[in-house]
């Protein structure tokens, strides 16, 4: 029988995931490397399969699969620890999701795309707060607006904590090219390159382009889509900042033996395995998605804003609704997807809803 998989399950979000798909009624298989904590999760939850995988041994991780299963990553920093599961998912004929917010490893998976069909596995990349809301925002925004060739998308948040992990992808990712989709190609853009200024919830805020799954997945469900840009909210000042030192960092990637050298001095100055936020923090945490479509003349023709709760939560919840649903039989396709192509535009606004999240204002026709 067909199984979800739940790799890194001890880490923060794996273990956030692995509580929400308990709480849908389904038992998954918790896996990572260290036993003894897997057992501890295990009791916890009331009793779970266990199995233990390592990357550093990715013949372990390719036989916590079958065909059919359904493989949820949480093991990051993905540009250094998630190929493994990636390859293992592939090789097996499983479906897989994770919960990256790498730009970089995003592009990998999504060029895994003629393998993935070849051997009947649906690749589900950054399927959590980042790329998830911005992808729903976008395509209803682009559904409402059908002449659209542009679609801007931010994120923005108040209060926000970070878990270890992801200040971890965040340092690993300084020196990585970043990507946009211009004139309907993907190209090599650093991030940072752009800002942006969205209304969100009536103020003006700034955002510093990102690479996201959007690019890659938005003009899949809408071919008639020539530019995506993805950008994170930051303080004004800040993401000017940003903007003017991505030159640099961008320099610096062009050059190996000066990328490798600091790349290591940042892996040992930020650990990923330190925790999260706890529930009392996360509570207090708001976010919002906003989409704008332009017209060819560069006219707004549609703007939707989605407002949720607490980043972390968000992702478990929708990775368990994801990886639930695909182990019944819901998704629409294989290879790498994107969330609208994989459910539909409906079944993904219906499982975004019930994960917290809301047209604002409150009043907006769906």
């Amino acid at each position: 029988m067909a199984k979800i998989v739940v790799f890194g399950a001890t880490g923060y979000t794996g273990r956030l995931t692995a509580e929400a798909l308990v709480a849908r009624g389904v038992s998954p298989v918790l896996a990572g490397r260290n036993g003894p904590a897997l057992e501890k999760l295990a009791a916890d939850l009331g009793g779970a399969r266990t199995a233990v995988a390592d990357v550093a041994d990715p013949a372990s991780v390719r036989a916590l699969l079958g065909p059919g299963d359904v493989l949820i990553s949480t093991v990051g920093p993905f540009l250094r620890h998630g190929g493994p599961a990636l390859a293992a998912a592939i090789d097996a004929g499983a479906h897989y999701l994770d919960s990256t917010g790498e730009g970089p490893f995003i592009r990998t998976v999504f060029e895994h795309d003629d393998r993935a069909r070849a051997a009947g596995s649906a690749l589900l990349t950054a399927f959590g707060f980042d790329y998830v809301p911005g992808n729903l925002a976008g395509a209803l925004a682009l559904a409402a607006a059908p002449g659209a060739v542009r679609v801007d998308i931010g994120y923005f948040a108040d209060n926000p904590r970070t878990s270890g992990g992801t200040r971890a992808s965040i340092a690993g990712m300084l020196f990585e090219p970043g990507f946009a989709l211009r004139d309907g190609q993907i190209v090599t853009e650093r991030a940072g390159a752009r800002l942006h200024s969205f209304d969100v919830a009536g103020a003006a805020r700034t955002g510093v382009s990102i690479p996201g799954s959007e690019q890659l997945a938005l003009t899949r469900s809408y071919p008639g889509v020539r530019e995506v840009g993805v950008y994170l909210g930051l303080p004004t000042p800040i993401a000017q900042g940003l903007r003017a030192g991505s030159g640099l960092t961008a320099a610096v990637g062009k050059v190996p033996a000066l990328k490798r050298g600091l790349d290591s001095v940042l892996t040992r100055a930020v650990q990923g395995s330190t925790g999260g936020p706890g529930a009392e923090s996360r509570e207090r945490t708001r976010t919002w998605a906003v989409a704008e479509a332009r017209d060819a003349n560069g006219k707004t023709s549609a703007t939707v804003t989605l407002a949720g709760g607490d980043p972390y939560d968000f992702t478990a919840a929708i990775l368990a609704w994801g990886a639930h649903t695909a182990l019944e039989g819901g998704l629409r396709g294989t290879g790498a997807l994107g969330p609208v192509d994989a459910f539909g535009l409906t079944e993904l606004d219906a499982a975004v809803t019930a994960a917290g999240w809301s047209r604002y204002p409150a009043d907006s026709a769906r």
